[in-house]
């Protein structure tokens, strides 16, 4: 990697030396892994409609790697693979590559490996570079996506799947591995859908990517990078903790990533223990309105003014206005007004005009609501799209709404004289802070391992999987690791209007042990300041450092109720 040569870091030095733990079952020869095939499967939901967009790939079985003899794996000829980094970045994609191109090296040193550059887009554009080892090795253990790039563009029209299978070809790739979240891995399964009822004979192998954690079910326990964005996360926040302990004159409002669901913003909390921690599921499970949730707040705000605490730490994930029942329902409807009347609204030329067209479309208890949030946050839901054409949630400073909105109310109790306190507040969003981090050791092992196992699927020509390596919770040597099928996390969502198959976002379950834990101590953490500074990432010292999983995993896991 000449190119880095110049500026590489000391840790960057250290990190290079770091080997990462293959699994038992993937050590040796790709001709010592026997796949096992389960019984069919069939997906979390709308099972009749998701069948009908994959009639060639829906109802594979679960595959599950086991020590033992594979002369067909043994007997095969050399393959050219392909990798694409798909959508934000997440600590550890570079080790995908690393275990990839070893995996396929160990079986065959003519197996070859390109990267589409930038993304999906590369594959449009026929833009890639072959994997070099040499310059391979400056990357390994190394945060971000910069040796291939990343990119957000979806595969979905049919030109779009008549270009990849011809760039496929003119490339003479056998197998497409995407690097993805919910939305690219879906992207995948259409591809393979698409070449399985071309009869074209190619393998498309997915892998979960995304710092946000709702890519997870029993064989996915987690999404690679949420372990090393979490830490980094908390680090931040724990700073911030030790210095409003310092100064006690601030409340601090920090959003934190988590478009769909809360499980940054959960595990960070465990992690640093702040005052409050805003849960999105659990809003939505129990119908909080805004004013609801600004009246639980508030309610801890009172509280530790009475006892002379001004301060306070409150997390916030980017994504909670959408759990709110009231304004998830303003929000699928402004959607479907934007989608109904896309034309029209691009014509009017003010922000004004535009929100004013929307809010009479609207009916009367929602256009109220619209109303009566501040200007700022109205124009946000109609302006910023995301590349779904929905409301680009993540987008939307919801810690400044909430401060807004809770000042007006503690002004109105002061007027009762039942608040004396003061309020001043500090505000913070944790994004890209922790996408590219450099992987912490779980995430360094762990990408490694979901990079040679989706080699080892290839090269058992399984198509329409997704790499998995489970049973997390103990040393690396003892992952257990296979391939499941992406139709499995398969159900039907709305996207631009239309119906579309999309893999299902895990969500915080309530009644899991997580969950349950955090409900243990919440009340304690509001009032009191059991803040934990966790510190940065720790790679060299002692093991219950270095090796420590996430708070979540290790609940989930737990035997303990």
């Amino acid at each position: 990697m000449v190119q880095k040569l110049s500026n590489i870091s000391e840790v960057q030095v250290e990190r290079a030396k770091f080997k990462p733990i293959l699994p038992e079952v993937l050590k040796g020869a790709a001709a010592c892994v026997n796949p096992v095939k389960g019984k069919p499967t069939q997906s979390v939901a709308d099972q009749s409609n998701v069948k009908k967009f994959f009639k060639s790939t829906y109802g594979l079985p679960i595959i599950t790697f086991k020590k033992g003899s594979n002369l067909s794996v043994k007997k095969k000829k050399p393959i050219k693979v392909a990798v694409v980094l798909s959508g934000g970045q997440a600590p550890g994609g570079h080790n995908v590559i690393a275990g990839l191109f070893d995996g396929l090296k160990k079986a065959n040193k003519k197996n070859t490996l390109i990267g589409y550059l930038g993304g999906p887009s590369g594959i449009l554009e026929n833009k890639y570079k072959e994997i070099n080892e040499k310059v391979l090795n400056e990357y390994r253990n190394t945060g971000g996506f910069d040796y291939i790039q990343s990119g957000r563009t979806k595969i979905e029209t049919h030109e779009q799947f008549c270009s990849t299978k011809d760039n496929l070809a003119i490339c003479h790739v056998d197998a497409l591995v995407v690097v993805g979240g919910d939305d690219s891995n879906t992207n995948a399964a259409m591809i393979a859908e698409y070449l399985k009822q071309e009869n074209i004979d190619k393998c498309v192998i997915g892998i979960p990517k995304t710092i946000d954690g709702d890519l997870k079910n029993q064989y996915v326990e987690i999404s690679f990078g949420f372990d090393t964005a979490t830490k980094i996360y908390s680090e931040l926040v724990g700073n911030i903790c030790s210095d409003a302990n310092s100064s006690r004159k601030y409340w601090h409002f920090v959003r934190l990533m988590g478009r769909s669901a809360s499980h940054i913003a959960l595990e960070v909390g465990f992690k640093t223990q702040p005052n409050i921690v805003l849960i999105g599921e659990e809003i939505l499970a129990k119908k909080m309105t805004l004013t609801k949730v600004i009246e639980n707040i508030v309610e801890v705000v009172v509280k530790r003014s009475k006892i002379g605490k001004n301060f306070g730490i409150i997390l916030i994930p980017e994504g909670v206005i959408e759990f709110i029942p009231e304004m998830k329902e303003l929000i699928s409807a402004i959607n479907d007004v934007l989608a109904e009347n896309a034309d029209t609204v691009i014509q009017l030329s003010s922000t004004e005009d535009k929100r004013d067209f929307v809010c009479g479309k609207l009916p009367k208890k929602l256009s109220d609501l619209m109303a009566g949030l501040p200007s700022g946050i109205a124009s946000q839901l109609i302006l910023d799209r995301d590349p779904h054409g929905n409301v680009a949630v993540s987008l939307i400073e919801t810690e400044k709404l909430l401060i807004e909105m809770i000042r007006k109310r503690l002004a109105e109790l002061k007027k009762e004289e039942k608040y004396k306190g003061k309020f001043s507040t500090i505000t913070h969003f944790f994004g890209y802070e922790g996408r590219c981090g450099i992987p912490s050791n779980f995430d360094a092992n762990y990408t490694y391992a979901l990079g040679y196992n989706a080699a080892i699927l290839i090269l058992n020509g399984f198509t329409g999987y997704m790499s998995y390596v489970r049973n997390l919770v103990k040393p690396p040597k003892l992952w257990e690791c296979g391939g499941i099928p992406l139709t499995m996390m398969m159900n039907i969502e709305k996207r631009y209007g239309k119906e579309k198959p999309v893999i299902q976002k895990a969500l915080i379950d309530l009644n899991g042990k997580p969950f349950k834990e955090f409900l243990k101590k919440r009340d304690e953490w509001a009032i009191n300041e059991n803040y934990i500074f966790p510190g940065p990432i720790q790679y060299f010292g002692p093991a219950n450092i270095t090796e420590m999983i996430t708070r979540t995993l290790e609940y989930e896991h737990s035997k303990r109720r």
